[in-house]
């Protein structure tokens, strides 16, 4: 019951930590014969990956992912294939300074998990923070590359829309600009107030949050359960299992609070057509068929150079300020995370609606499931 495991027909067990030698994940439940090779999951880790400019940790990690299991090929097969066996995934650590965590070994970091695994398991790996640590992430993301070839017609783009105060205008998204800038951002006019927010919090040896939006197309209506299997529930668990994550959003979210009647409702014409989607795609917990829409709140690093109060093992009261190598703003690379997790809870819910069902869905004035 240590909780690193995730999923139902689709189980996802991540593994390692920080400054070990190697973290990674087993995929289980995984179906037989899609193609998949180390450069099928790779492009995605490398989105991910540390060290790419000046406002992420400039810890320098390839990430160069390794298959040791579940895949097959021959002369029958055409190409690597899975083979419906747990499929285990490894990343190496390569650049790893346990020295510059020598400070804060028996102190805990204000805003960090330092505290609550002490308090918890009595020990800690305070090395870059362990299993606490964004490093965990890649493991998903490597996941996230295989979920994706279970729901090939799903397709899932992701954005930073907010860094600090500096929120994008919903009005002005632009999803295929994305990949233009190092800050994922879908507005090209935000850019540079982004990038003079986030240069003014890195010399002053702070950091900000964000928030990052993602978006499913294709997810067909169907996908999900009724009350304690709600799509939606297994989104929000997903995502904010991801560390530093403090908030999730589905559709209209929060601000649906506000709406009238009127307002909120997702109006249907013939097709089905829905005039709004407030709802996020999701509606008793099953999808509709329309965008599945997320967003998702990142908190800022807690590792600062500013001094802060805190406590050590003992039980002193001292002041602490953390060095080390970290993100000025994690939420800058939480994109792949956020799209991967994503990923993964919907190639879950497929899985275990085509196991339900059959897979497929009514259709207004339909003959049965399509």
């Amino acid at each position: 019951m240590s909780h690193n495991t995730f999923g139902h027909l689709l189980r996802i067990t991540t593994w390692g930590e920080s400054h070990g030698l190697a973290l990674g994940c087993v995929m289980d439940g995984c179906p037989p014969g899609i193609a998949l090779t180390e450069a099928d999951i790779q492009p995605w880790l490398d989105r991910r990956r540390p060290g790419q400019g000046k406002f992420v940790t400039q810890r320098q990690e390839p990430d160069a992912v390794r298959i040791l299991s579940g895949v097959f090929s021959d002369d029958r097969t055409e190409g690597q294939v899975t083979t419906g066996t747990p499929i285990s995934l490894i990343i190496e650590n390569v650049d790893q300074r346990s020295r510059d965590y020598s400070e804060i070994a028996r102190a805990f970091r204000p805003g960090h998990a330092d505290y609550a695994y002490f308090a918890k398991y009595g020990v800690r790996d305070y090395r870059g923070g362990g299993r606490q640590s964004a490093r965990e992430t890649a493991a998903r993301v490597a996941a996230g590359a295989i979920a994706r070839k279970i729901i090939p017609g799903v397709t899932l783009r992701g954005a930073v829309v907010q860094i600090g105060p500096h929120a994008v205008d919903p009005a002005r998204i632009d999803w295929t600009t994305v990949d233009d800038n190092p800050f994922w951002c879908p507005d090209p006019a935000m850019v540079p107030v982004w990038e003079e927010h986030l240069e003014t919090i890195r010399k002053a040896g702070s950091s900000t949050g964000a928030i990052v939006a993602v978006e499913a197309l294709g997810v067909p209506a169907g996908w999900g359960a009724p009350l304690y299997g709600k799509l939606d529930a297994e989104l929000a668990g997903g995502l904010m299992s991801i560390n530093a994550a403090k908030g999730v959003e589905i559709g209209a979210g929060f601000a649906s609070a506000a709406f009238s009647g009127e307002e909120n409702a997702d109006e249907m014409r013939a097709g089905p057509e829905f005039l709004a989607n407030n709802a996020g795609g999701i509606l008793g917990g099953i999808s509709t068929g329309q965008p599945v829409t997320v967003r998702v709140a990142f908190k800022p690093t807690s590792s600062i150079l500013t001094p802060r109060r805190t406590l050590d093992e003992a039980g002193n009261e001292i002041e602490l300020r953390t060095k080390g190598r970290h993100d000025p703003c994690v939420g800058l690379r939480a994109v792949p995370v956020v799209e991967a997790m994503t990923a993964c809870i919907l190639a879950d819910a497929f899985l275990r609606h085509r196991g339900q069902t059959g897979g497929g869905a009514f259709q207004p004035g339909g003959g049965g499931r399509i």
